[in-house]
């Protein structure tokens, strides 16, 4: 265990103004809890709440957009809480991989926010739809901007109990019993993290991500640091849904309305992703290679479960469920094969999955409204109702399955040439399986659903009030625009991608702008 330091704590007060462009740091959660309580005082008016929440969802887009705009210009940033400088000041450090996050993370809420206008009605609206949701914004902002680690914690922590609201929206039967076990893996995962963080504390003597990144390399023969790593991974292995601790997603995920579906599936999953590469190549970078076998292993499992568990289903939100493991085990080779061809792929492969998973649920729900259900047995004639419906399904299927030229294809390319780069042939097997295998299961999908006559006249389902077509329609081309362009263009966004991943595998800069004078004693 590292020795306490004694230090003057009247030096770590900050002299100097801090700069007008850092307040963005921490303006996107500011945001977000603000109006978050602003909407919550306005639940006796839910026709008033919708309409400020879609407003406000769009700010926080161009807000995020302002930011990473900043830090692709500029470089890292930080911004320090009560003028005491790290590491004892808690501070919000932001890198292009937070900002990248964060701002995918917005569009993909503006866009569910729009779509809940049809979907969520005027009881959910009452029981706090819309300020749930923006509490839900505030967690999944603040994990990707915090340079804490406990505040890590904190926000997973927002996140986790504004989602349990969202779960239960309804009050139903089957919404209790899937956020149930939501509930229990997911609390077991964040104690899990909270006994790390403790020992993490405990080891280096701080909780700042910049200050334990550059104090690892001395203390890594004293420390317990492999200890810390696997409980890391094991917890953010169990908030990401990865093999063998997935089973809790394709139970939860299809209870509640499915724009809160579209968010989870587009928007958790991926914080817990986005923890596992923060910490392991970031902080841990020696003990992520020391566990890169038994990640790769996950991996592959996660994959070939995933495209598994997508074939066997006849409900369409539960398949989904399924597709959502399956991408998060080609994240989790990303992971296990480092360097800057597994992390770019993996990042990548996770701004492509949040717009993707978002958008797929969302016509999942379309699906339901025009087939009356969302059991594959009961639907069909789908094309015969909507051409243009049909054609916007099929770019989102082909790009969950990796096909070219949709936004799916490019990180699964990169993914595959750095697993053969490092002799892991085996794991390149497994991408390009689980692949062909999610293929077969989208295919199967768009016969029975699309192609084949129906079963019997459906009975729509209302999940949006007459006129209201631009409000599911408007988001659902609006992703799979993105989709398209993201797979026709990728050249900004790989560069974006491998400048983010050689921000964590070399965190100088991040370190130099957390600490601009040297490490901190």
């Amino acid at each position: 265990m590292a020795a306490p330091t004694t230090v003057d704590l009247s030096a770590a007060l900050i002299a100097a103004p801090v700069p007008i462009g850092h307040w963005l740091a921490i303006l996107p959660v500011a945001h977000c809890i603000t109006l978050g309580a602003v909407l919550l005082m306005l639940r006796g008016y839910p026709r008033l709440q919708a309409w400020l929440a879609i407003p406000g969802l769009a700010a926080l887009a161009l807000i995020d957009a302002a930011l990473l705009a900043k830090v692709a210009a500029e470089g890292p940033l930080t911004m320090v809480m009560g003028r005491w400088l790290p590491p004892f000041g808690i501070a919000f450090s932001v890198d292009l991989f937070g900002a990248l996050m964060a701002f995918t993370a917005a569009l993909a809420a503006l866009a569910g926010g729009i779509y809940a206008l049809a979907d969520i009605g005027e009881s959910g609206r009452r029981y706090g739809f819309f300020p749930l949701l923006m509490l839900l914004m505030a967690g999944v902002t603040g994990a990707f901007l915090t340079g804490d680690i406990f505040n890590l914690y904190v926000w997973f922590e927002v996140l986790l109990i504004s989602s349990f609201g969202l779960i239960i929206l309804g009050s139903e039967r089957e919404q209790i019993d899937g956020a149930l076990k939501y509930a229990v893996l997911n609390l077991i995962a964040t104690t899990l993290f909270l006994v790390g963080v403790g020992i993490l504390y405990a080891a280096f003597g701080t909780l700042n991500m910049a200050d334990i990144a550059a104090k690892a390399g001395d203390l890594r023969g004293t420390a317990p640091l492999m200890t810390l790593a696997s409980l890391f991974l094991l917890a953010f292995g169990m908030k990401a849904a990865a093999f063998p601790v997935n089973f809790w997603l394709p139970a939860a995920y299809h209870t509640p309305r499915i724009v809160v579906s579209a968010l989870f599936a587009g928007l958790l999953t991926k914080v817990g992703i986005y923890a596992l590469i923060r910490v392991m190549v970031m902080l841990l970078p020696m003990e992520r290679q020391e566990l890169s076998p038994v990640i790769a292993l996950a991996a592959a499992a996660t994959i070939v479960v995933g495209a598994l568990g997508a074939l066997a289903e006849n409900d369409i939100r539960r398949l989904f469920g399924y597709v959502v493991i399956s991408g998060i085990g080609n994240m989790l080779a990303g992971v296990a094969l480092g360097g800057l061809g597994g992390i770019s792929g993996a990042v990548f492969y996770a701004l492509h999955s949040m717009l993707l998973m978002t958008a797929l649920y969302l016509a999942a729900g379309e699906i339901a409204r025009r087939g009356g259900g969302f059991s594959l047995s009961a639907l069909g004639g789908l094309y015969r109702q909507s051409g243009g419906f049909t054609a916007l399904s099929l770019v989102l299927f082909l790009a969950a399955c990796g096909l070219p030229p949709f936004s799916g294809f490019w990180p699964k390319v990169i993914l595959v040439k750095a697993s053969l780069d490092l002799g892991a042939w085996w794991l390149a097997a497994s991408i390009l399986v689980g692949g062909f295998l999610t293929t077969i299961a989208f295919g199967r999908l768009f016969l029975l659903a699309y192609w084949r006559p129906a079963p019997i006249a459906p009975t729509p389902i209302a999940l949006r009030p007459p006129g209201a077509r631009w409000r599911t329609g408007l988001p659902l081309a609006v992703l799979t625009a993105l989709v398209i362009g993201f797979g026709i263009l990728p050249e900004q966004l790989l560069a974006l991608s491998q400048s983010a991943a050689a921000g964590l595998a070399d965190p100088q800069a991040y370190l130099h702008s957390v600490f601009p004078e040297g490490r901190a004693p």
